[in-house]
């Protein structure tokens, strides 16, 4: 589906979002995550071993409620695709440096200041991937 420019607009001034997964049981889940759009794409990262990652794999459905400092909200249904492959340090790189409006330089990871080189060895230490979100519907005070 496509968003709305001030759909895209929230995206792209707000990162906070919770992410909502379904349990084997059938009870969603919710955590707070960072996203950002990347080349058009809403990303955000995550690791091989989270039990977010177990869920989505089983059952890829997901919503997140992207939120700001205020009232506003954007609300969306989604399906997700693990990007794990040999390039997982590089996207999360990729999406490092857009939430962090760093197109160069070194990236903040937990309180440090990070390289390139050592920031993709992170990324591979950690067995970082990125979700990416296929949105199929949305809607919110956005």
């Amino acid at each position: 589906m496509s968003l709305t420019e001030s759909q895209r607009t929230f995206l792209e001034n707000n990162n906070a979002a919770a992410m909502i997964t379904i349990a084997d049981d059938g009870m969603p889940k919710a955590v707070r995550v960072s996203i950002a759009l990347v080349d058009g794409k809403l990303w955000s990262s995550g690791t091989q071993d989270r039990i977010r990652t177990d869920r989505l794999r089983r059952d890829p459905r997901c919503t997140l409620f992207v939120f700001d400092k205020q009232y506003s909200f954007l609300t969306l249904e989604t399906a997700v695709t693990i990007l794990d492959g040999p390039d997982a340090p590089e996207l999360n790189l990729r999406l490092m440096r857009q939430m962090q409006n760093k197109p160069t330089g070194p990236i903040s990871w937990f309180g440090q200041e990070l390289d390139t080189d050592a920031f993709l060895q992170t990324m591979l230490t950690q067995k970082r991937l990125v979700y990416q979100f296929e949105i199929s519907h949305a809607y919110g005070v956005a």
